[in-house]
């Protein structure tokens, strides 16, 4: 895990602040510290981190180059050091509160995986502004007793951790993401001689498990590796924490949703493919490509009532995410897949369902 810690030169009690944590994090994680624009871009440049870290709120500018950064993959978190106190804000003029809470800080310090408060009372008065749910509260040994220095730094640690284990489908290298594939494609038929050829190489597998605890996909997952007779780490993924986005809802099987099978394949079809076009979820594209393998299924009715519906179009991108997704194969497709404006727009949601 490679960090950044970006911090404002000229505040000498951030800067002590910065000090132990480096101290007290360097056998953990790759660290390094910036404490102006030109050493952040340089780091930035030497070498890309997985986290940034920011103590207090950097201007205009500066915020602007750190949340660039966040196109590269980089994950963002900030520690206000009080800056954001309503007594801090009070004494600028209105037009710098205007320019600084309008133009940029909200968004900002929205866009942090986590905002590390230092005391109950900053943790309550930073919730009022409801700029991010995702805080912390952990004390500032350099100012208090009521923390060591080794608590401080482990707490951090444990932050920084939790910030990696959210949202690993954008850490998942390609070998991880066909495995992913091929195991889901196994778990769908609970047959290993359904198998795609596995990928070569090292598999991340933490990512891999922890995406799918939270796609709620687990089961299918866990088969598909039974199945093919997998050596795979033990990770008890329900007790790793991870970070949300505001909206997260986890993902429910979808005959709670639309109602338990009744023996009328077509209108329970019907029924899956209209939540799904609601909000499209892997574990109900997972959930419809099964029961597009049933025997049951009348191609001709289906087109027909999804013409009548208006959802042909729609089901047409599916179908092709579906392919790419769960290995639907050819000859279960009810209808011509593609790849078309729609089909973007499903797998856009689908890869931005757990993206802070």
């Amino acid at each position: 895990m490679k960090v950044l810690i970006l911090y404002p030169k000229a505040d000498e009690l951030i800067g002590r602040h910065v000090a132990l944590l480096s101290d007290g994090l360097r056998q953990s994680v790759a660290l390094r510290t910036a404490n102006s624009a030109t050493a952040f871009r340089q780091a930035m440049r030497e070498e890309v981190p997985d986290i940034i870290h920011c103590h207090g709120i950097p201007g205009y500018t500066l915020a602007r180059s750190v949340l660039d950064s966040l196109k590269k993959g980089v994950r963002l978190v900030i520690t206000p050091h009080g800056q954001l106190e309503p007594w801090t804000t009070r004494q600028e003029t209105l037009e710098d509160k205007a320019n600084k809470a309008l133009r940029y800080q909200s968004n900002f310090v929205g866009r942090a995986y986590s905002v590390i408060l230092m005391g109950r009372l900053e943790l309550t008065n930073f919730s009022k502004l409801g700029w991010n749910r995702r805080t912390e509260e952990i004390h500032n040994a350099v100012i208090t007793n009521t923390i060591s220095p080794r608590e401080m730094c482990s707490a951090h640690f444990g932050i920084y951790q939790k910030v990696m284990d959210s949202n690993t489908l954008e850490q998942m290298d390609e070998p991880t993401r066909s495995m992913l594939r091929a195991l889901i494609k196994v778990g769908i038929m609970g047959d290993c001689r359904w198998a795609p050829p596995l990928p070569s190489g090292d598999i991340r597998w933490r990512s891999l498990l922890l995406y799918a605890e939270h796609e709620q996909i687990r089961n299918y997952v866990d088969y598909g590796i039974s199945l093919l007779g997998l050596s795979v780490p033990t990770i008890d993924t329900k007790a790793i924490a991870a970070y949300f986005p505001d909206d997260y809802q986890q993902p429910c099987p979808i005959n709670k949703l639309v109602g338990d099978y009744d023996g009328k394949e077509t209108a329970y079809l019907m029924r899956m493919f209209t939540q799904i076009h609601r909000q499209p979820l892997l574990l109900h594209l997972i959930e419809l490509t099964r029961e597009l393998y049933r025997d049951t299924v009348n191609d001709d009715e289906l087109q027909e009532a999804l013409q009548e519906k208006r959802l042909d179009t729609f089901a047409a991108s599916l179908m092709q995410v579906l392919i790419e997704q769960a290995a639907l194969d050819e000859g279960y497709v009810p209808l011509p897949p593609a790849d078309n404006r729609q089909t973007r727009q499903i797998r856009k949601l689908l890869t931005n369902h757990l993206k802070i």
